[in-house]
């Protein structure tokens, strides 16, 4: 067996030497960082300022912008330094810290989008009940649950990976990631496999599971209705639905990802698609909602006529 008394600080090793070309990299991703903040703070703001929006659709969009704020956050300033770097070495409280924002907002996301779905589902499948199931204390009590359960499953979960003795450093990522470490754990892989696919179940698969469920049920409503309040009913649902495909393309890249040889991988391509599920989700729901939905989209062009 290795040495387990390895370095205090990770190295993260997926970067590349890029020359000159790291401050046009640099200049691109906080414009990127730049956008996704300023687009989801101007989602939230206007969800907040306008009255006709305080309903519980709205509402899950401004958390939704929100958990787009703290993940890019975790993410994107340590990000930027490193790419303009040449050592990208991470502390170990540095890095389970960042594992723990990440991960929470990945967590997050799928949560925040299931209540969503549950809200879609009581307004189209049960509409004569909806404003007595979703009323204010429904919404406060469902963003609770969103964000306390992944973060007591996560709690657990990364507390065990940080006891575990590690053989290594070197992290094949462009963040820190809990697969990563356990990889460099000294212990048998077996022990190691069901703690991490533990974490998955809890605060992954079950949300999926259920946002499909809800969307099936709303599938065989719809399916009863005259094409007109179909119609409605895809405006309505449609955010949502590009939301959860675009979340769950880019979280399944990033897991195939960790499971792959990178040395057998491009680094550049392995590089993009490791960034995916951090990046494209806050960059693409502001416009995504803001486009697709008629009293955000109308609000917004309000504004921009004031100026």
């Amino acid at each position: 067996m290795e040495n387990s008394n390895v370095s205090f600080y990770f190295n993260l090793t997926v970067f590349m030497n890029i020359g000159h070309y790291r401050y046009l990299a640099f200049v691109f991703c906080l414009l990127l960082y730049s956008f996704i903040m300023s687009a989801n703070l101007a989602m939230m703001w206007i969800i907040l300022r306008e009255r006709t929006l305080h309903e519980p659709m709205y509402i899950f969009i401004a958390i939704l912008s929100a958990n787009a704020l703290y993940g890019s956050t975790g993410f994107f300033p340590r990000f930027l330094m490193d790419l303009l770097s040449d050592i990208h070495l991470i502390s170990h409280p540095a890095c389970f810290t960042q594992i723990f924002v990440i991960y929470t907002y990945a967590s997050y996301e799928v949560t925040i989008l299931s209540i969503m779905a549950y809200d879609r589902y009581i307004a189209i499948c049960h509409a004569l009940h909806y404003h007595r199931r979703m009323n204010s204390k429904a919404v406060y009590k469902l963003a609770f649950f969103a964000w306390v359960c992944p973060t007591c499953s996560l709690t657990i979960v990364i507390n065990i990976t940080i006891s575990l003795p590690l053989c290594g450093n070197n992290i094949q990522k462009a963040y820190c990631a809990s697969w990563n470490i356990v990889k460099l754990s000294c212990n048998t892989f077996a022990i190691n496999n069901t703690v991490t696919m533990l974490g998955a179940v809890i605060v992954g698969f079950l949300p999926f599971v259920f946002i499909l469920y809800t969307y099936l049920r709303i599938v065989i409503a719809c399916w009863k209705m005259s094409s007109e309040v179909r119609a409605k009913v895809l405006q309505s649902c449609l955010p949502h639905v590009i939301s959860f495909v675009v979340y769950s393309i880019t979280s399944c890249s990033d897991t195939a990802l960790g499971r792959q040889n990178l040395d057998e991988i491009n680094p550049f391509v392995a590089l993009i698609l490791s960034l995916e599920f951090v990046v494209i989700p806050p960059f693409l729901n502001p416009l995504i909602y803001g486009l697709k939905l008629p009293e955000i989209r109308r609000h917004i062009v309000n504004i921009f006529k004031h100026f």
